[in-house]
């Protein structure tokens, strides 16, 4: 028998890849973080011998899911700032009380609640963009989960950085001191047109390119921002972005609501990638993206939650959802957007995304144990014709039960294994009251 670190036998194996397979009653087996075979339980027994099994008799193991856009430390702001409109809600309340508040200490604070939160709700890897990606690299490793830090740019000052130059050399040499790190990588982050130059963007693209990196940045996402666009540039925002050599395999489009039909061709003639974020979308009203055109003409989409300033909750079992539901009545299509793809969005297609797709995204030998279980005994998932479906009509993060990263079992029965709950609690309240005085003043 071979010895192996870890054996997880489930009721349910859902690879992803290959799309809609449900394993029944099969076993994952790992050793130094990674799958080294997904077998039948009977075979598996006589082939391995484990040092921890992990027995899941009513379960789905899955891959864990990858949140394609978050503004992790966001999570301090949860509920500051609602039921109003985007522009409104970013010049009157969030950048005031950013440039207030945001912080070295506020951005580590901030990113540790919100991997306690994504971690209990099965997500093993989130994409980063924010202020002082340094501290938010910090807490992600602390939590053990993967991130894709984003390196942000913008073109005024802030508390983080002075200047374009400053976010920049700041960006690049946080990747130098950190490309080593297993559970980490990295993506250029400009935040949006508006609120970057063509010379920024000239240099940013000159680099992605040197470096290898994706583009993550916000596009489309209100009527309002492509009207500024035309008003200052004379062309949309896309078509500035694919003059200015943006538009590429390297570019994550985040939003992307209010696409045309020429503007789709041109990311797939690209081969960019769109994050999806249907919850945030809906709560600013900003519109509905036309995903299921996206998916038919051969756009890569993964799902973001987008910041728990903006959702409210960093919950990708809701975006699937949400997901495939608006996709439905938006093309009057029901059979757009089906269970098995908006599981893909939810895992395989961001890691595609990330380009992390060849060690994440699935469960298939050689590749990161980044696994997720999702329980099935509580009475609203029962009975279960379709696995699939049920994880994404009918589950909810309150049924995940155990997280790997890597191999590492960071959750276990729904509760975090390396973080006292009354420290984040404490945390959560010492900034609730902070910004809680301002708002009174």
């Amino acid at each position: 028998m071979e010895a192996i670190d870890l054996l997880i036998d489930a009721r349910w194996v859902i690879p992803v890849n290959p799309p809609g397979r449900v394993l029944e009653h099969h076993c994952v087996a790992v050793r130094d973080g990674r799958i080294v075979d997904v077998l039948p339980a009977a075979q598996a027994q006589a082939a391995y011998h484990a040092a921890w099994r992990a027995a899941l008799p009513r379960h789905a193991l899955i891959p864990g899911l990858v949140n394609l856009h978050a503004h992790a430390s966001m999570a301090l702001m949860r509920g500051y700032a609602d039921d109003i409109a985007l522009m409104r809600w970013l010049q009157d309340r969030i950048w005031p009380a950013e440039a207030r508040h945001v912080s070295p200490q506020f951005v580590y604070d901030g990113t540790l609640l919100a991997c306690a939160e994504m971690l209990r709700a099965g997500i093993t890897c989130f994409n980063e963009m924010y202020f002082f990606p340094g501290e938010a690299a910090r807490a992600a490793l602390e939590m053990g989960m993967r991130a894709a830090l984003g390196l942000i740019v913008i073109d005024f000052p802030s508390a983080y950085a002075a200047d374009a130059d400053d976010y920049v050399a700041k960006g690049l040499a946080l990747r130098d001191g950190l490309r080593e790190q297993q559970l980490l990588s990295f993506c250029m982050a400009p935040h949006a047109p508006y609120t970057v130059s063509d010379k920024t963007f000239s240099r940013l693209i000159t680099l992605a390119e040197e470096l290898d990196l994706p583009v993550h940045m916000h596009v489309h996402e209100t009527l309002d921002e492509i009207g500024q666009s035309i008003a200052q540039h004379g062309v949309r925002p896309l078509e500035r972005l694919r003059r200015l050599g943006l538009v590429g395999p390297n570019l994550i489009a985040v939003h992307a609501i209010h696409v045309t039909p020429d503007e789709i061709a041109l990311l797939v003639q690209n081969g960019s990638s769109v994050a999806h974020c249907p919850s945030s979308n809906l709560k600013f009203a900003n519109g509905f993206a036309p995903v299921a055109r996206m998916l038919a003409e051969g756009v890569n989409i993964g799902l973001g939650t987008d910041g728990s300033a903006s959702n409210n909750r960093l919950d990708l079992f809701q975006e699937m959802r949400q997901a495939a539901l608006l996709a439905k009545a938006v093309s009057g299509d029901a059979s757009a957007l089906p269970a098995r793809r908006a599981l893909a969005m939810a895992t395989l297609d961001g890691a595609r995304a990330l380009r992390l797709d060849h060690v994440i995204g699935s469960i298939e030998r050689g590749k990161f144990a980044d696994l997720t279980a999702v329980e099935f005994t509580a009475p609203d998932m029962l009975p279960c014709y379709d696995p699939i479906s049920h994880l994404v009509y009918a589950a909810g993060r309150e049924n995940v039960s155990h997280v790997w990263v890597a191999g590492r079992l960071l959750v276990e029965d729904r509760e975090l294994k390396n973080r006292p709950k009354n420290y984040l609690e404490k945390l959560a309240v010492l900034w609730q009251n902070r910004l809680s005085m301002e708002t009174m003043a």
